[in-house]
């Protein structure tokens, strides 16, 4: 059993952490030149669907704290084979779209500072960060509560000094301004929902905190709060300082932005920026290749990924699909596309796992639960209810090519399994 050693404050800034990552300072830009001044309020929407998803993540976690955690939650809900499996599978996809997305960021970052002195392209930079950091989740990576307050305490202080910079600017622009009415809004929402990824694996924290029931939702509360409030005031002051259509052309927008309001401190956002990027890109990279080790124990397909190195105390195999997959995914090269096909698929998982909690709350009433969601109506846990339907409203603001993507991508994963499992099968028989 896990000693429950992290305090309120520990989980809080833990959450900070998972959530700030690297999806702020790579799509800002993007999701600028689609809502204009009111880009606020496409992270205040985020945040709210977010904050739905993170509750019923809370909950869930207290009844199962397991690797594997979607597959776990869906296969106690339902009780059905594939819909697990699928679940798991996207879990996977996801992971690797994510890490390719954060990877092109940094190389977008990376690109800038090298400019001067050579024209690398964006894809190789991300293809070699995901190598190099591969090689060191290979080798093993050690994080802690304290080291990790460190790490948010740099990359908040990125934000913090693009809210400083914007102040003078504040007032300049219409902040309700809507080129592509409220229908713009909801899309960037969608489009920056990639920056509050993260907060899902704070529940994974229920079994090492101090009075879990009380602490994990509010640390999952005060951490949304927190980054809600400083994602705010950074694209107030983004739009203040420069115009979003700039904005949105931009590789690195928050270094432009710190350049134009201070000449010359656009070096010092780039070197925060790549520390995030770089950070989160290794913490997705373990995550994901754990995800391969973790559906290993529930599929002869996946035995492979089992395998550990005997000298490292790694999965060696887990760790080199990861890679390869990702290092693949970053050719895509269009760092929006990416972000968004990562963003369809987490709508999806998390649409699966408000209505795990819902079933739950019917099927198996009397379950220990350390914590429960408020609010209900008889059985019918209502904040759940709103994370599945905000979920499928946004699924209906992607473009039709990013569904099919992302579809056709999981069915294509999805057919090659049950080909294998079968052959495998037949095999054994």
């Amino acid at each position: 059993m896990l000693k429950r050693e992290l305090t309120l404050l520990d989980a809080t800034v833990y959450g900070v952490g998972l959530i700030l990552g690297a999806g702020i300072y790579v799509l800002i830009g993007k999701a600028a030149a689609i809502t204009g001044g009111s880009l606020w309020l496409s992270f205040i929407f985020a945040a709210l669907i977010a904050s739905f998803t993170g509750l019923s993540y809370a909950e869930l976690a207290s009844m199962y704290p397991k690797a594997a955690a979607e597959y776990v939650y869906v296969k106690h809900a339902f009780s059905n084979r594939i819909l697990p499996l699928i679940i798991g599978f996207l879990s996977i996809f996801v992971g690797l779209f994510s890490a390719a997305t954060v990877a092109l960021g940094f190389a977008g970052y990376l690109h800038e500072l090298l400019l001067p002195f050579c024209n690398l392209p964006v894809t190789l930079i991300a293809v070699i960060l995901v190598i190099v950091l591969s090689g060191i989740n290979f080798y093993g990576v050690k994080e802690s509560a304290r080291l990790n307050i460190v790490f948010t305490a740099i990359e908040a202080s990125g934000l913090v000094f693009i809210i400083f910079l914007g102040l003078p600017h504040l007032g300049t622009v219409n902040y309700l301004e809507m080129p592509r009415g409220i229908t713009g809004v909801f899309s960037a929402a969608a489009l920056i929902f990639f920056s509050y990824l993260g907060f899902q694996e704070m529940a994974n924290m229920a079994e090492e905190t101090k009075h879990a029931r009380r602490n994990i939702p509010l640390a999952i509360i005060i951490s949304m709060v927190i980054t809600t409030l400083l994602y705010v005031l950074v694209a107030i002051s983004s739009v203040s300082v420069l115009p979003p259509e700039v904005l949105g052309k931009s590789k690195a927008p928050l270094a432009e932005v710190a350049e134009a309001s201070m000449p010359g401190s656009s070096s010092f956002l780039s070197f925060v920026a790549l520390f995030a990027t770089l950070n989160t890109v290794l913490i997705i990279l373990v995550v994901t290749s754990r995800m391969f080790y973790g559906m290993a124990e529930r599929s002869r397909i996946f035995r492979p990924f089992s395998y550990v190195h005997k000298k490292r105390g790694t999965p060696w195999v887990a760790v080199l699909v990861t890679m390869v997959l990702v290092c693949m995914l970053t050719l895509i090269g269009n760092v929006k596309t990416v972000a968004l096909i990562t963003d369809l698929g987490s709508f999806i998982i998390f649409f699966a796992v408000n209505v795990s909690l819902i079933a739950l709350r019917y099927k198996k009433p009397r379950a220990k639960r350390e914590f429960k969601v408020p609010l209900s109506i008889g059985r019918l846990p209502i904040i759940p209810l709103l994370g599945a339907l905000t979920s499928v409203f946004m699924m209906l603001h992607f473009e039709i090519h990013i569904i099919l993507i992302t579809f056709g991508a999981i069915l294509f994963s999805f057919v090659t399994f049950f080909i294998f499992d079968t052959v495998l099968q037949k095999e054994t028989e």
